[in-house]
């Protein structure tokens, strides 16, 4: 019986074990740090509160339970040595397979930037969204609870990168905050709310058309959103961030969607990475040099007619296919094929009825309500469960018509802890802010 090692249960390693897992013939080890697979191109809205966690997390071992022979470990690979095709655990554990599949996944670039990694909040895993869910949360709370706070900062948000990740959480924010909260907290003068999106491009989603990017910076704008292009986060502290401009911001909320790379087993495997920190793999999605070891989804860079492929959901959903496919050929004796991704074109949400999307290989473009629903329905796909595509269905229908969501508890307290004093003495009041905090 042949043993295929799989490290990581993203898109493109649980892809991966699901359609080998139909072989009965074939062992199946599927390692990751966490017991269930996180849906990342949702996870902003679980930072926003329009979807709970249980909306975009599920079960390896549910996903996986009628398959007897795949074992699920939860443990972190903390090394690999290709040439035996052996992993080693933090636990101490080793696993040898016939064939071994790193998935290993992706985590923050914080590309040296002073202080991004202590003072900021990444949305690249379940845990990010559930603390900047509280963190969000918490500076309300605290506004509310003393007007004095606005002036230093209390409700402005600073968002690095003006890519998908950033553009849909800097517009659900915006929804968020000027249509879904004005009755829960109606003392709050939310028109002070300052959601700043910080980005060196000199565009919004500049992988998209230009139609598509004034369309995306103008539903923005209508969401309170102030963009800054060409501007670079040079310095991120605890109570501010400083521009490459010189400018500073107060805040205590920056959200960090300024790129991914390969995570740190990328380091660990007796390889040079390639651009993201990312393993160069061959057209068939082996590594060079060791033909039973396989690269795949965000841990890879994945080059196609001469393009290295992004990194998106369903690129690493078809790699772990893929993948799939050339252990059983290479098993039954025949050739290996190189990979060839299906392009279903790019979309991203901005708001309530305001997306893009950009459809197929030829990129028919979309905008407004119809890119909206396509957008709903391409992301239901994607979805693991059946029942996961229902409970997302239903919240997303309840914010649609309705102006009430879901509610906003504040369940991680370690949020509140926040050195307003941090900036005292940076950036003075406005008049009206000084004249609140008087009277506060």
């Amino acid at each position: 019986m042949k043993h295929v090692v799989i490290v990581g249960g993203g898109f493109a390693g649980l892809n991966c074990a699901r359609k080998l897992a139909v072989h009965p013939e074939i062992r199946i080890t599927l390692i990751d740090k966490n017991n269930y697979q996180q849906f990342q191109p949702l996870l902003y809205q679980v930072a926003a509160g329009f979807l709970a966690p249980s909306n975009v997390a599920f079960s390896l071992r549910n996903m996986l339970v009628r398959h007897p022979n795949v074992e699920v470990s939860m443990d972190e690979v903390v090394s690999a040595d290709l040439t035996s095709r052996t992993i080693t655990t933090a636990h101490g554990k080793t696993f040898q397979g016939d064939y071994l599949v790193l998935a290993a996944g992706s985590v923050a670039n914080f590309f040296g930037t002073p202080g991004a990694d202590q003072h900021s909040f990444p949305l690249y895993s379940l845990h990010d969204a559930e603390l900047l869910r509280s963190r969000i949360l918490a500076v309300l709370e605290a506004a509310d609870r003393d007007q004095s706070l606005i002036a230093k900062g209390a409700l402005n948000f600073v968002l690095v990168g003006a890519g998908p990740t950033g553009t849909e959480m800097s517009g659900t924010l915006g929804d968020m905050i000027h249509r879904s909260l004005k009755e829960e907290y109606p003392n709050l003068p939310l028109y002070e709310v300052g959601i700043h999106m910080v980005d060196m491009s000199g565009a919004v989603l500049s992988a998209f058309s230009e139609k598509a990017q004034v369309y995306a910076a103008k539903m923005l704008e209508e969401r309170g959103v102030k963009i800054h292009l060409h501007m670079a986060v040079k310095e991120v502290a605890a109570g501010h961030v400083v521009l490459s401009d010189g400018r500073k911001i107060l805040t205590h909320t920056v959200v960090w969607a300024g790129g991914l790379r390969a995570s740190d087993l990328s380091t660990k495997v007796g390889l040079r990475p390639g651009h993201g920190g990312r393993l160069d793999v061959q057209p068939d999605l082996t590594v060079e040099g060791h033909q039973d070891v396989y690269a795949i989804g965000d841990f890879a860079n994945i080059t196609e007619r001469e393009r290295v492929l992004p990194q998106l959901a369903s690129v690493a959903e078809q790699a772990g296919k893929w993948c799939a496919k050339n252990i059983l050929a290479d098993m039954n004796g025949d050739e290996r094929k190189p990979f060839k991704y299906f392009d279903k074109g790019i979309m991203a949400m901005i708001g309530r009825s305001a997306a893009v999307a950009e459809m197929g290989p030829k990129r028919y473009e979309l905008e407004g309500p119809i890119a909206f629903t396509a957008w709903l329905g391409v992301h239901a796909a994607l979805l693991s469960t059946t029942r996961a595509r229902i409970e997302a269905f239903v919240e997303w229908a309840w914010d649609y018509f309705s102006d009430v969501k879901g509610d906003q508890v504040l369940d991680r307290f370690s949020q509140e802890d926040i050195d307003w004093n941090d900036d005292s003495d940076v950036t003075p009041p406005t008049q009206a802010q000084a004249k609140r905090a008087t009277d506060s």
